[in-house]
């Protein structure tokens, strides 16, 4: 009998198909198991899915073509389609809409830097977690029409797996992942843990967990669940502001977990992973990016294992909201230093293609903003 001579394949019923990247590793050797099927060829299976450009199963030649059409028939390849595509920065900086089943649209937004003499070459992603945004900061795009629903793990791991096939149909991959996209990654704190194991797993995408970031507003008990669950990848705490009066206005979960509460989260996932974690502060014209702020976030920060990433802002169509200037940006930054916290300004990219999150989604769906946003700060 032929090795891979087995009773015939059992048809998933129609609607039943589940999406094939909701399967942990084990989960797909388990299941080639239960066909009789060797062992290399779900090794075959994983590789091929998660770091080739195949874009069905059907492109997956080194399978035979009977276990092709069983896969076929018993999952779904990816659960998101691309609904449009902009391409800025002479074709470095690329953002994705991408379609989900249920026809709600996320976007990611792939930046491709090349290797200078202060850094390497590399691709990242920045993601998203949710379909809109609880937190609703006044200043985000994300947060105008709320939150729809969180995405699932499948969902979010094949974001990055699109972006990540038409990367190395190029010749490239995706080097580094940020959870910045839209949505509260902490508030889909299983979904966003599960979707961190499968990139960072060895028989997945087999990133390093030094590649992977995941932010948050402030979100205490997620902090303390991704430092004992999340395997010690990146945190950024996306701050604002450097007291409670201000971020309140800034960050509305900022009410529920006020700033003393977040930093000292912060410090326990530095103390159980030993990773510095990234303050993100998105710098507002006239609104938090005085001197005298400056100071404090520096004085707030003073002896942490911490480090402060500036944000030039980018402005929303009728949003109250102004980028603060070049010169602002520079006193903020050396006030900071000034008390021994390293900071730095970060890389601004795709402002013609409304890269900030959420932008594309909203002028895609047409989304207008309440005039009671307007008037919160």
């Amino acid at each position: 009998m032929n090795i891979e001579q087995r009773t015939r394949p059992r048809r998933a019923a129609s609607g039943t198909r589940r999406p094939f990247s909701s399967l942990e590793p084990h989960q797909v050797r388990a299941w080639a198991r239960d066909r009789r099927l060797p062992a290399y060829r779900a090794d075959q299976l994983l590789t091929r899915f998660y770091r080739s450009a195949a874009r069905s199963f059907a492109e997956i030649s080194e399978l035979p073509e009977e276990l092709r059409a069983e896969l076929e028939s018993d999952f779904v390849f990816s659960t998101v389609e691309t609904a449009h595509t902009a391409v800025a920065d002479d074709g470095e900086t690329l953002k994705e809409l991408y379609r989900l089943p249920d026809q709600e649209l996320v976007e990611c937004v792939c930046m491709h830097y090349r290797r200078t003499a202060a850094s390497s070459e590399r691709t990242t992603l920045c993601l998203s977690t949710q379909v809109g945004c609880a937190v609703r900061c006044p200043f985000c795009a994300t947060g105008l029409a709320g939150l729809r629903r969180n995405m699932a793990a499948a969902e979010i791991i094949d974001q990055v797996l699109a972006v990540n096939r038409g990367r190395l149909g190029e010749g490239g991959r995706v080097s580094h992942l940020v959870y910045m996209g839209m949505g509260e990654p902490l508030h889909n704190v299983d979904a966003t843990i599960a979707s961190v194991r499968r990139f960072t797993d060895p028989d997945a995408l087999g990133l390093g967990v030094r590649r992977v970031t995941v932010s948050t507003s402030g979100v205490v008990p997620g902090i303390d669940q991704l430092a004992a669950r999340g395997g010690g990848v990146n945190l950024a705490v996306s701050l604002h502001a450097s007291n409670d009066p201000l971020r309140n206005r800034l960050v509305p979960l900022n009410r529920k977990w006020p700033v003393r509460q977040v930093v000292a989260a912060a410090d326990r996932y530095a103390a159980l992973t030993h990773r510095r974690v990234s303050y993100e502060y998105v710098m507002l014209g006239g609104v938090n990016d005085s001197p005298g702020l400056g100071d404090e976030l520096g004085s707030l920060l003073r002896g942490h294992l911490a480090h402060v990433n500036l944000i030039p802002y980018h402005a929303i169509p009728g949003d109250p909201f102004t980028g603060a200037s070049p010169g602002a940006i520079a006193e903020f930054r050396r006030r900071i230093r000034d008390h021994g916290v390293e900071c730095t300004v970060r890389d601004t990219r795709g402002r013609d293609i409304a890269a900030a999150c959420g932008q594309l989604r909203a002028e895609a769906e047409a989304v207008t903003r309440p005039e009671a946003i307007h008037g919160a700060v």
